[in-house]
């Protein structure tokens, strides 16, 4: 079995705020090999994003800082790097899609330009060959006329077409881990498969890694092999798409599935919604965080936070209900 090319170990990101300590990512561990796609899911709010921002090295400081536990790509900590290394390692080895394509792309550069940067900087591409990989890189990601196309601004383009544009920017220079974070959240659904379907042949051609970050549990299903669940900065759940999928064990992933639409005859069936909403990072519960909003919740969820259980013939999860015994 090949050896993991990215292992996040006890990650722990914290942001120190005048109104207190915010525990967004706290002791998360996961690891992904090459050409594979673990999807970190969850709500807003839960960690998903601070983990990839963790991954990248660009996490703000202050107020954010990562307080402990390790990040090894292809073996090495990159905690332990110096800015310079990482720059080299970031947009070349590890690319990141990001949320909000018009909060990323430079408003007063053409979008073509914003890609042959790229490349000419960790490419060494002359200008010329830059650009027409550029054309053919807006084509794979399915814009019209990328001939005329690189030269717009992107306030001239949509919002599915500026995400387009940053996944071309983000395949340009066949990285080896690709962290997506909901990169289809702008595309309609026919632009969305076929985006989804490009990053598929890229992990299965290249070997290239991919960290989706999603609260799209379709999405998962089609794209994953393997899921991790995170609520309130921390990792409730991990198992490949399948188990997790036909049998969740944690009541918030169990609560996210019943959520999800499904096909009825009965059109008076209506989508069940978890109660409350996810603790401030601020002021979190004791014992397990999600204990206010768990309809099985007892004594013990309330004044002890379970660690992973790994029950038997199951996979990972927090929570009390699956201790030996119980």
């Amino acid at each position: 079995m090949t050896q993991p090319l990215l292992e996040v170990i006890n990650l722990k990101t914290y942001f120190f705020l005048d109104r207190g300590v915010a525990q967004a990512v706290d002791d998360v561990s996961f690891s992904l090999r090459p050409g594979r796609t673990l999807s970190i899911v969850g709500e807003s709010g839960c960690g998903k994003s601070v983990t990839a921002l963790s991954v990248m090295g660009l996490i703000p400081h202050p107020p954010g800082r990562i307080v402990g536990g390790q990040i090894l790509f292809d073996g090495q900590n990159l905690l332990d790097l110096p800015e310079s290394k990482m720059r080299r390692i970031r947009g070349n080895q590890i690319s990141m899609i990001f949320q909000e394509p018009m909060t990323s792309l430079n408003p007063v550069f053409r979008v073509g330009d914003q890609i042959t940067e790229v490349l000419q900087l960790h490419q060494n591409m002359d200008r010329k060959a830059a650009l027409d990989r550029t054309v053919n890189l807006l084509q794979q990601v399915g814009i019209p006329s990328p001939e005329s196309r690189v030269g717009d601004y992107p306030h001239q383009m949509s919002g599915g077409m500026r995400q387009r544009v940053m996944i071309a920017m983000a395949l340009a220079c066949d990285p080896r881990l690709i962290i997506a974070d909901e990169p289809t959240t702008a595309l309609d659904v026919t632009i969305q498969a076929q985006i989804l379907e490009l990053m598929r042949q890229l992990s299965e051609s290249t070997g290239t890694a991919i960290l989706l970050i999603t609260h799209d549990l379709g999405v998962v299903a089609e794209t994953a092999e393997r899921v991790v669940v995170m609520y309130a900065g921390r990792v409730v759940e991990e198992a490949d798409v399948g188990p997790l999928f036909n049998s969740p064990l944690h009541p918030y992933t169990r609560g996210l599935m019943r959520s999800i639409p499904g096909v009825s005859d009965d059109e008076r069936v209506r989508l069940e919604a978890i109660p409350g909403v996810v603790p401030s990072l601020l002021a979190l519960p004791s014992g397990c965080k999600f204990h206010a909003r768990c309809r099985h919740a007892f004594d013990r969820c309330f004044a002890e936070e379970p660690p992973l259980i790994t029950p038997k013939d199951g996979h990972p999860v927090r929570c009390w209900l699956y201790e030996e015994g119980q």
